[in-house]
């Protein structure tokens, strides 16, 4: 790689009037020849508690030579990441959807603080990636994302093994179906090394939805974390940093609707998660471009799942990249014209220019051909109905029903509800409800791994249905409705509901009804009143205050904002 021939000093340090500038970076051993050159702000997530951004200190390394090379001067800063794996079950989990809104404001802060004239946003765990993305939609600087890779699936007695594997095993457990010693032994091999969670889970959804998108070099999302790939892909992403200055291409010019739509397609394709239904809506909300729940439904729902992954599925992330990558579901989805070739990339070229000679191997069956699809329709169900006006989201891929018709169990939190589970209180038939678990009714709408995997464990997936207002994890499959607003707080009628009421699912009529008159529906509206936010100070406070639905995207918005949003 040659270096850009031409000149462009950093706003921060040019001229006499940042002498002041120069003379505090002189400090930390920047020299004039470091001033001539544009610099590029590297946004590291990096965090020893976890090991999702475990590696992102070494790729740090990697993207700084890109940079250096490219003829730029890296200065990399922190955010902050938690991790949903860790915080699943427990009331740490509130803090990872808060962590996306605080992740890109700290990154926002620093490109505006340090005037930096390109950035680079590294993310892994789940709420790392939209927020970087959300963070470069905001500050528009020329910029690229790059992920930190995914882990390799553990081995436990002979088949290959995830923590979607531990989490469901605690049910059988509780089941009688497993020993605690058999629990013991597959907790210690789960995860043999660092790297986000291996199936297609949150964290692999959104590095397939950003590289469809077009924020990333190609050939990112596949690649697991400790490989000399990762590395080189990371090189690559300072590389590309620099010539999208020189190039003056923004996060804007590549965020356009046609790249959402995209995106929509690749995460169907995938299998993924429902979290890239919020984080879509909230990325796009940053970048000032429309996208509502009944556009990702439609899009959706067009597009077959060629990827056979878990949760539902058998392969890992580590299958896609040793068969050739995401680029192959891409590929097939571009050729059949459901996605849009001519959207632009960072790196320049068109979604087909990326994407030309890429042909589907055979022998193997993690990618699927589009002519044999693993599911039909691998997008969302937006469900609607006096139980959801704005709507509730189920993923088709995890569940091989059409329909459900049961009883409202109902609790008013994740714990009550799991207990209830382990204590073989949840009966075939049942609808599981927990509520004010909303954005606000939480805080942070907690994903319910814990509760989903109890289910499971227990034998319940297929007979079962559940309803939130918080989200599910990326690893949750089966009959599961989340998302459901308006939510609890805010007076939606899951807050109404009443153990015993029917409740009615059908995706087919993309419908989710209580059978309960509009006329006993008012009463109990009437006589509803607000719990207390638990929460009177702090960050947890300031988001209860200024997040709105999860049908937009559970983003925050200032009081002046929230009429035109």
């Amino acid at each position: 790689m040659q270096r850009v021939a031409k000149s462009h000093p950093a706003k921060l340090t040019a001229g006499i009037e940042r002498t002041p500038q120069r003379a505090m970076l002189r400090a930390i051993g920047l020299t004039d020849e470091d001033f001539d050159k544009p610099i590029i702000g590297i946004a590291n997530t990096w965090i020893e508690a976890q090991p999702c951004n475990y590696n992102l200190r070494e790729l740090a390394g990697e993207v700084k030579k890109g940079v250096r090379d490219a003829g730029g001067t890296p200065l990399e800063f922190n955010s902050i990441a938690i991790n949903d794996a860790i915080a699943m079950g427990t009331e740490g989990m509130k803090a990872s959807l808060i962590s996306r809104e605080v992740i890109a404001d700290s990154i926002e802060l620093c490109a505006v603080g340090y005037q930096f004239d390109g950035l680079v946003t590294i993310g892994g765990c789940d709420k790392t990636q939209p927020a970087s993305a959300m963070a470069l939609a905001r500050v528009n600087l020329p910029g690229v994302y790059l992920y930190g890779g995914s882990i390799p699936p553990g081995e436990w007695n002979g088949k290959e093994v995830t923590i979607q594997d531990v989490f469901e095993a605690m049910g059988q457990v509780s089941r009688g179906t497993m020993t605690v010693a058999q629990l013991k032994d597959l907790e210690c091999n789960a995860c043999p090394t660092y790297g986000a969670c291996g199936g297609m889970f949150t964290a692999n959804t959104m590095a397939s939805a950003l590289e469809a998108i077009g924020l990333t070099v190609p050939n990112s999302a596949a690649p697991v974390a400790p490989s000399e790939t990762r590395k080189k892909v990371a090189y690559e992403s300072g590389w590309a940093a620099v010539k999208a200055l020189e190039s003056n291409t923004r996060p804007r010019d590549i965020l356009t609707r046609e790249a959402f739509e995209n995106a929509v397609a690749v995460v169907a394709g995938m299998g993924g998660s429902t979290n890239a239904v919020l984080h879509l809506l909230a990325i796009a909300y940053e970048a000032g471009v429309k996208l509502t729940l009944d556009d990702i439904d439609r899009l959706g729902a067009n597009v077959p799942e060629l990827a056979d992954l878990r949760p539902a599925g058998k392969y890992v992330m580590s299958d896609v990249d040793r068969v050739g990558g995401v680029k192959l579901v891409m590929k097939q989805l571009l050729d059949a014209g459901l996605l849009h070739g001519d959207a632009r990339t960072v790196t320049g070229e068109s979604l087909s220019e990326r994407l030309k000679g890429v042909k589907l191997p055979s022998g193997q069956d993690v990618i699927h051909p589009i002519s044999n699809p693993v599911r039909k329709s691998g997008g969302f169900a937006v469900l609607k109905g006096n139980l959801a006006t704005e709507g509730g989201v189920l993923k088709t891929a995890g569940s091989t029903r059409n329909s459900h018709r049961g009883p409202a169990r109902v609790f008013e939190r994740e714990e009550d509800a799991r207990q209830a589970i382990i204590e073989k209180k949840i009966k075939p038939g049942d609808v599981v409800v927990v509520r004010y678990e909303g954005p606000k009714g939480g805080p942070g709408m907690r994903e319910m791994l814990v509760v989903t995997a109890a289910l499971v464990g227990q034998g319940l997936k297929d007979s079962v249905a559940l309803l939130t207002d918080g989200r599910f994890s990326g690893a949750t499959h089966g009959f599961m409705v989340g998302h459901i607003a308006p939510e609890a707080q805010v007076g939606g009628t899951i807050g109404l509901l009443k153990d015993g009421d029917v409740v009615s699912i059908d995706v087919a009529k993309r419908s989710l009804n209580v059978e309960v008159s509009a006329r006993e529906l008012a009463a109990r509206r009437k006589a509803w009143k607000p719990r207390p936010i638990k929460y009177k100070h702090g960050v947890f406070a300031k988001y209860a205050e200024l997040v709105g639905s999860s049908s937009r995207g559970a983003v925050c918005v200032v009081p002046g904002e929230k009429a035109a949003f």
